[in-house]
């Protein structure tokens, strides 16, 4: 009883922080827009993401689409984290202590950050930490059930994002090299993987009808993300994921070989290694890897304890527990928009070596590229409903968007009822209404790329609303241009335009 008490109050924590650390002046994400809108297309499948985040998307649509209920769901997938963790615990026989430290390190740490934004990686957390638990369960208990919850576990976690085929591999190599490997022989298995297998099956037949959008969502991300990411990077910010709490992985990891109760979960430890190898090979994006690590501060937290539990050691409880929180909290300012961007970027000019405004491109800007992903979006949705509010109520006007940014964030904003942005951008090319006649148009630009003489000359009239005025967005500069009265015939331009573009995704 006393233990459901302090999970509760470990909960609750966790809820309240992920509020607390962002500062009110900051809008959503832009990633968190392109899943928001995938609530009134549900598929089987995106050019992004599979279908999961879509599913949390309708329910956010349900409960009145407001920025609360966005950043809930996050919260409520890392809270069930610290459940599964805090579970394993006291399957394996833990304490209070050992439940409390644990908890502790995953409140304080890199989930904190990831758990603040509306996307796949908080769900696949709480997969990948589900997966390891039912396997630590079977090895526990013998019991074959476990294989079917695990098969659970892999199909949901392949519905919600594909990094989990990795976590399959790592498993496979892991197992093989512990005793465990017995488990090959062993039928459940591969009924559970079927089970598994059944549960991804209608996203692979979508991706299969669809010829693969994946694979040119991958060359995408190889071209213009993952091509800056360096393999020695990756591996020097593993550490950074849970600084103030890293000593407790170590010690988990010490565990496997030193701590005979243990002996029977090595395959944890190789399967650590072999998908951190198989991520390290691909160039994977640092966070990937942050799924493997809640189920070890289980076994950290089990063997500190025992450590500590006799002698002068055990004076040193207190402070096992604070060093997490303390860290956190001075590590607060660094990693969280929690102060307006002005006051982060006097922090950031005092710690350049830390590198931490390197934006996806390779270059330093003033504040981290999630946080300017964050500004100006509001500003955006107010201006398009300007212009969408010149245009003649009785004619159909479409907003043209440079990227799903853009089109994601006026959508989720705007104050005008029917009103839909769209962009070729992402899934949106795929959602373009074309069955009625396009009398105006409102083009949102990046600054870049600027309105042509062409594209004037299709119209009557055309007029430059504004743009984004924030300086410290993302897309500052990004232009509204609101162009009335068509000359031709712009459904047909359009709809060569998804063409071409749809043309590209099969190529």
């Amino acid at each position: 009883m006393q233990q459901n008490l302090f999970l509760f109050g470990f909960i609750l924590i966790k809820f309240v922080l992920q509020y607390f650390l962002i500062d009110s002046g900051y809008d959503l994400h832009r990633d968190e827009f392109l899943h928001l809108d995938q609530a009134h297309h549900l598929a089987w499948g995106y050019i992004s993401v599979p279908p999961v985040t879509s599913w949390f998307s309708y329910l956010i649509y349900l409960l009145g689409y407001t920025e609360f209920w966005v950043k809930f769901f996050p919260a409520l997938l890392g809270a069930l984290t610290i459940v599964l963790v805090w579970k394993t615990i006291e399957v394996l026989g833990g304490n209070l202590f050992a439940c409390s430290l644990a908890a502790i390190a995953l409140i304080c740490s890199a989930l904190a950050r990831l758990n603040l934004l509306f996307q796949p990686n908080s769900f696949d957390i709480l997969a990948w930490t589900f997966i390891f638990y039912t396997l630590i369960k079977h090895i526990q208990t013998g019991k074959n059930s476990w294989f079917y919850w695990m098969g659970i576990g892999l199909g949901f976690g392949f519905l919600n994002k594909y990094t989990i085929i990795f976590l399959a591999l790592g498993l496979l190599i892991g197992i093989i090299f512990t005793k465990e490997r017995k488990i090959f022989k062993n039928r459940h298995l591969y009924f559970g993987l079927g089970i598994g297998l059944l549960i991804a099956l209608p996203n692979i037949i979508w991706q299969i009808i669809h010829d693969f959008p994946v694979i040119w969502h991958m060359r995408m991300l190889n071209t213009y993300q993952l091509v800056n990411v360096n393999r020695i990077d990756f591996l020097t910010e593993q550490p950074l994921f849970f600084i103030g709490s890293i000593f407790v992985l170590i010690f988990a990891l010490i565990s496997f070989f030193t701590y005979p109760p243990f002996k029977n979960y090595k395959f944890l430890f190789f399967t650590l290694v072999s998908t951190l190898t198989i991520f390290t090979f691909l160039r994977a994006k640092a966070y990937y890897a942050i799924s493997l690590y809640p189920i070890f501060f289980a076994f950290g937290s089990l063997y500190l304890t025992q450590l500590l539990k006799n002698g002068r050691m055990r004076y040193l409880k207190p402070v096992v527990l604070l060093i997490p929180i303390v860290v956190f909290g001075l590590m607060i300012p660094l990693v969280f928009p929690f102060r307006p961007p002005e006051k982060l970027k006097e922090v950031y000019k005092k710690y350049p070596e830390l590198q931490l405004t390197r934006w996806e491109d390779g270059v330093d800007h003033d504040i981290p590229q999630d946080f300017a992903d964050m500004l100006g979006w509001k500003e955006l949705a107010t201006k398009v409903d300007f212009a969408y509010s010149k245009a003649p109520s009785d004619e159909y006007t479409v907003i043209i968007c440079d990227n799903y940014g853009l089109a994601g964030a006026i959508n989720f904003y705007t104050k005008e009822k029917g009103l839909q942005a769209i962009t070729m951008n992402a899934d949106y090319v795929n959602w373009i209404d074309l069955s009625r006649e396009i009398k105006n148009v409102i083009l949102v630009r990046e600054a870049s790329d600027i309105v042509s003489e062409r594209e004037i000359s299709l119209f009557e009239r055309s007029e430059e609303i504004g743009t984004i005025t924030d300086p410290n967005s993302r897309e500052f500069g990004t232009i509204i241009h609101l162009l009335l009265g068509a000359k031709t015939d712009i459904n047909s331009i359009l709809a060569r335009e998804i063409d071409e573009k749809k043309a590209e995704l099969r190529e």
